[in-house]
């Protein structure tokens, strides 16, 4: 006869799996919507002739980059290991047959169909990030090409380095602390960006000023989408109901609040007034630099990263004019540099871990590695795949059609149509 007590164990275990998987699928939901923020944040900041094509490559990444990730993406990013420990093998894994099959968790108490799923919104945000620095002057078709071949050679692989705790980092035998994309999403991203806006130069006019954001609404819209989303993207990736989860939810209150603060602080400094545009910027500033580091900060670190973030990324969107490339839309100046301040400041406060309470440089050496190492390769990989797309099937459009307006030019569709009858 089965023992009472066996059976508890194993309705509390069940209960417990059916538990995180919900939440995973929830926080699933939430960081999906966030590409739909992007593509409002993106779009309310671009001309007017612009919106459609820019909202349309964040739209475009949802549907390629959600098509490969069934295909082989997953595979690629938490099969077992290939090549050295250096990618998954996707082979048993195509079209997530594998896990329709099998019916294992894919961890402890947790579903892999909803972990699968939870990975796949990470990947399309990733994607959805770069157009932000192409926008005014990018073709679509070559864009797509590009999220295609940069998501399989750059991102699926990092996401393996980073995300896949028993095999991830196995060439380096690192333990980097990045518990929801610092690296693997911000830096990529962000590295992926400046390669591209070298490659496809600068816009016409370009200069400080050379556009002023055509809609500040659809861009605090876009920025509510994001941070409501971000939620599921740092509560989600504990992909348990538990105490991390919790103090990751509270970090991604209190950084962006303090991220804010820091920026208009710097702008009211620096322009003489606050604007929306430069709340929204902060918040996600501070949401991008609080990724990596949500599961191992207390809420007052936390703040202080984001008050840091907010000032530092408020200084840093300028550098595009001093150096001379154009990053349309400061993915540069908030994501990769918002990106490597929050994934060094885990080596200098991480709790247990960072070097003001161990006196060792060894977890902040770690986490420069990562941050460095995932940024050159993805600038030298985007730099190379833009490169021979733009000598190939050409990636920029045209000046003149740059000037008429990329909406009709490339779809045939203009944002407001205020003459229709």
């Amino acid at each position: 006869m089965v023992e009472l007590s066996v059976l508890l164990d194993d309705t509390t275990d069940a209960l417990t799996t059916n538990i995180n998987s919900l939440w995973l699928l929830v926080a699933a939901a939430l960081v999906l919507l966030m590409t739909p923020g992007v593509a409002f944040f993106y779009g309310g900041m671009v001309k007017a002739k612009s919106v459609i094509s820019m909202m349309m490559m964040s739209f475009g990444a949802m549907g390629l980059i959600g098509v490969l990730w069934v295909l082989y993406g997953y595979g690629l990013s938490f099969g077992p290991p290939l090549i050295g420990g250096w990618l998954g093998n996707p082979s048993e894994l195509i079209g997530l047959n594998g896990l329709l099959t099998s019916g294992a968790d894919g961890g402890p108490n947790l579903n892999a169909l909803a972990f699968a799923g939870f990975q796949a919104t990470f990947a399309i945000i990733t994607v959805a990030l770069i157009s932000g620095a192409i926008a005014d002057r990018a073709k679509f078709g070559a864009w797509m090409i590009f999220a295609g071949v940069w998501a399989t050679l750059v991102y699926f692989p990092v996401a393996y380095w980073v995300f896949n705790l028993t095999d991830g980092w196995a060439p380096f035998l690192l333990k980097v602390n990045d518990f929801a994309g610092g690296t693997a999403v911000h830096i990529n991203a962000g590295a992926a960006g400046l390669a591209l806006a070298l490659v496809l130069g600068k816009r016409v006019g370009f200069k400080k000023g050379i556009s002023k954001p055509h809609n500040v609404p659809l861009t605090l819209l876009g920025a509510a989408l994001l941070w409501f989303g971000w939620f599921g993207f740092n509560a989600g990736s504990e992909a348990a109901v538990d105490g991390i989860a919790a103090i990751a939810w509270i970090n991604t209150l209190a950084a962006p609040a303090a991220g804010i603060l820091g920026w208009l602080i710097v702008e009211k400094i620096k322009d003489g007034k606050p604007t929306m545009i430069g709340a929204a910027s902060g918040a996600v500033a501070g949401l991008v630099a609080i990724t990596p580091a949500c599961n191992i900060l207390t809420p007052m670190w936390g703040m202080l990263l984001g008050l840091i973030v907010g000032a530092v990324c408020a200084v840093a969107i300028d550098l595009k004019f001093k150096l001379g490339f154009d990053d349309s839309l400061d993915v540069v100046g908030i994501h990769l540099v918002g990106g490597i301040i929050g994934t060094l400041y885990v080596g200098l406060v991480g709790n247990n871990i960072g070097l003001l309470q161990t006196g060792s440089f060894n977890q902040l050496g770690v986490q420069a590695l990562a941050a460095f190492g995932i940024g050159i390769y993805s600038f030298v990989m985007a730099y190379a795949i833009g490169w021979i797309i733009q000598k190939t099937i050409g990636f920029r459009i045209t000046n003149e059609d740059e000037v008429a307006g990329v909406d009709t030019i490339v779809h045939g569709e203009e944002g407001y149509a205020l003459d229709a009858v």
